[in-house]
C-alpha cells in the first residue's frame, strides 16, 4: 500500500509543479481525489464480492460435506445389510410376538432368547427340511396337522363304511 501511496504523491508533485495558479491546483487536486474514491469505492465492491463468493463457496462445501458424509454413512449401512457378517447370517422370527433377528449359526446352542419378549425359542439345528414333526416348519405349513386331520377322516369313513 505504501508504494502505492507514493505513486500517488508523485503524480501530485508533478502536477503542483506545472500549475502555479492556487485555484486551479486545487480544483484539480480535488477531482483527482473524487476519481480516487470513485475507485477506491469500486475496489471495495469487488473486494465485498469476491469475499461473498468464497465465503458463499466455503458454505457450500460444507453443505457437500455433509451430504458426503450422509452418503458413506447409507452406503456404509447399505454395505453392511447386503454384506452381512458370516456371524450373523440366520434370520429368526419369534414365534411368540413375530419379531425378526439375526443370530450367528452356531450348532451347539440348542434355544436362543427373542431380544424383543425375551421368550427363549427351541433352535434344531439337525432337522431336516422336508422333515415335519410340529406341523410349523417354515416347508409344510402345517402339513402334519392335515395328515392327522385326514387320517382321522378316513379312520372315521372306514368305521361308518364298516356299520
Amino acid at each position: 500500500m505504501s508504494k502505492l501511496q507514493d505513486n500517488f504523491n508523485a503524480i501530485i508533485a508533478k502536477i503542483e509543479e506545472r500549475i502555479t495558479n492556487p485555484e486551479e491546483l486545487e480544483f484539480i487536486k480535488q477531482q483527482i481525489a473524487d476519481i480516487s474514491m470513485l475507485y477506491i469505492d469500486e475496489l471495495n465492491k469487488i473486494i465485498d464480492l469476491s469475499e461473498r463468493r468464497v465465503n458463499q463457496v466455503y458454505e457450500n462445501q460444507k453443505i457437500l460435506e455433509k451430504k458426503l458424509n450422509d452418503l458413506e454413512k447409507g452406503m456404509s449401512t447399505i454395505e453392511k445389510e447386503l454384506f452381512v457378517e458370516d456371524d450373523y447370517d440366520f434370520e429368526i422370527v419369534c414365534p411368540y410376538c413375530n419379531y425378526e433377528f439375526l443370530t450367528d449359526i452356531n450348532s451347539n446352542k440348542k434355544e436362543i432368547e427373542c431380544p424383543e419378549c425375551h421368550n427363549m425359542i427351541e433352535l434344531d439345528w439337525n432337522e431336516e427340511e422336508n422333515e415335519c414333526t410340529n406341523g410349523h416348519c417354515s416347508t409344510c405349513n402345517g402339513c402334519a396337522h392335515e395328515q392327522e386331520d385326514e387320517e382321522i377322516t378316513q379312520e372315521q369313513e372306514d368305521n361308518e363304511d364298516d356299520m
